[in-house]
């Protein structure tokens, strides 16, 4: 991979890079030779203090922190992957949506990026260079609406933004682009299926079935690996993807039924 992709040099934000894809992201671009700076809201014991904070994104003192530490360990970045999203919303359709719910689902999935950008964007526009990922979800076209309509609001909210953003910036040397994955089959969603499996009585490929039957299917007859949406992540910050912004590009297998 490092033959046809090369970080060398970068600095790197991911947030939410301690589990999942975030992890699988961070590990990719250290890979391809970028300086990673990552956060969470808890330090795992075997990622070093240099290249972690520990901070709460959902928080304007939190991104301040995060924001700061870049310029302070990095001296700056070249490219920010805002991967921190979640639902935490319970069932019942909209009207079991409580504005404690509208809240939160937007604090975790629009405004992290938000803040975090008007703090970091200004001196990648000042040197006319730097990418910005922010990953939506296949969910703001593919909503479920017994659990999952603020979240879908939410990551649609965060791709508009980042459209209008892109217009905005990309004439300044700034490229802005989105990836927006279906079903990632990461440590949380194979419990997820386990525990429906046990519900079901059948095992965990059956419980794996009953997820991809309720998104309608996936064509190619499984999730996405996070290795695999890391791979897309990379290459579109990289030098590969020099002419591309302003896109969105769907990780789901054919998911998503129409272009």
């Amino acid at each position: 991979m490092a033959d046809f992709l090369n970080l060398k040099g970068k600095r790197a934000l991911i947030t939410a890079g301690t589990k999942g894809t975030g992890a699988a992201t961070v590990n990719v671009f250290r890979e391809l030779g970028a300086q990673v700076l990552t956060t969470a809201r808890t330090r795992p014991g075997d990622l070093s203090e240099d290249l972690f904070v520990e901070a709460d994104l959902t928080t304007e003192e939190g991104t301040a922190l995060v924001a700061e530490a870049a310029r302070q360990r990095l001296g700056g970045v070249d490219v920010i992957v805002h991967m921190l999203g979640g639902s935490s919303a319970g069932g019942g359709g909209f009207s079991a949506l409580t504005d404690d719910d509208w809240h939160k689902e937007l604090s975790i999935n629009l405004f992290p990026a938000v803040r975090l950008d008007r703090l970091l964007v200004p001196d990648m526009v000042a040197r006319r260079s730097g990418v910005v990922v922010h990953v939506t979800s296949i969910q703001r076209v593919l909503p479920l609406p017994e659990s999952t309509t603020a979240y879908a609001a939410a990551k649609a909210a965060l791709s508009t933004y980042s459209k209008a953003m892109s217009k905005e910036v990309s004439p300044k040397g700034v490229r802005v682009v989105r990836v927006s994955p279906g079903w990632i089959e990461t440590e949380a969603s194979v419990h997820l299926a386990e525990r429906l499996a046990k519900q079901a009585g059948t095992d965990l490929e059956g419980g794996k079935k009953l997820i991809m039957d309720g998104l309608g299917g996936i064509p190619l007859g499984r999730p996405a690996k996070p290795e695999e949406v890391a791979n897309l992540i990379a290459f579109l910050a990289s030098g590969r993807a020099a002419s591309i912004t302003g896109t969105e590009y769907a990780i789901d297998g054919g998911t998503v039924p129409t272009a």
